[in-house]
């Protein structure tokens, strides 16, 4: 009863308080400039804190949610992930003038071989009601002197947990350029001493973006496997901007023939 009589204060209290507030602006052409200054300094007061809580409420009411993990995934997968960069906000957001081996989060790095870099990137939210990662990552490239160009995304210790020769690994991404150029997934995976590395190029002109690594290619030494990462490649990144709507990882066991 108490939480309901509460309630009802709580309304009426912010039907007087609207209403006050419309009477003043409706009054405020033709108030002295005494009273003018008075209460505008008060509409000031009042607009810091709810200015602070529609940015914070639109940010967290937006599609899709922060920290969102929904990935769509092929049937028969044993495992599945969204790096860091796409699932939650990192700081700092964004850096300009990257320089080769910019820590980005916890999982991503950036490689290049320029001698200036007019390199920025920046992470950005995901407002589309069709994107599943909270979060983007934008990449603007000016000037290009260099050869190379890559972000390297360190999967978790789980990627390697029960891996096998049998496990195809699929990498899905959403990307959008300013204009067309390659990119290249490289997987690579420690064991022991040694690493594999399987090559692939994103298919850019199809509708769904994936590529496919299939371990059974490869010398895995299933007891050894103890690291993996992935290198996206970028050939001829000069003066474009790449945005990465999403990029998702499964693991599966290939179908036994």
């Amino acid at each position: 009863m108490a939480k309901r009589i509460d309630s009802l204060f709580q309304r009426l209290f912010h039907r007087r308080f609207l209403y006050r507030w419309k009477k003043i602006a409706d009054a405020a052409a033709q108030m002295d400039l005494v009273r003018l200054r008075l209460f505008r300094t008060r509409a000031r007061q009042v607009r810091r804190p709810i200015d602070r809580f529609i940015q914070v409420a639109e940010n967290r009411l937006a599609l899709p949610l922060m920290g969102s993990n929904a990935i769509q995934t092929p049937l028969g997968t044993d495992w599945s992930y969204r790096p860091e960069l796409w699932r939650g906000p990192i700081t700092p957001s964004g850096q300009a003038g990257v320089e080769s081996k910019s820590i980005f989060g916890d999982e991503a790095t950036v490689f290049h071989d320029c001698r200036i870099s007019e390199l920025t990137l920046r992470q950005l939210r995901n407002t589309r009601e069709a994107d599943l990662a909270p979060f983007g990552v934008r990449m603007d490239v000016f000037r290009f002197d260099g050869s190379f160009l890559s972000l390297v995304i360190e999967l978790p210790e789980a990627a390697v947990q029960g891996l096998k020769k049998k496990h195809v690994i699929r990498m899905d991404v959403i990307v959008e350029l300013e204009k067309p150029l390659e990119i290249f997934a490289r997987l690579n995976i420690k064991h022991g001493p040694n690493t594999e590395q399987i090559v692939r190029e994103l298919p850019l002109n199809q509708d769904e973006v994936m590529v496919e690594f299939d371990l059974a290619y490869t010398k895995l030494n299933e007891k050894r496997t103890d690291r993996i990462w992935i290198d996206l490649i970028f050939e001829g990144p000069e003066m474009n901007q790449i945005i990465l709507r999403d990029v998702t990882f499964s693991r599966r066991p290939r179908a036994e023939l």
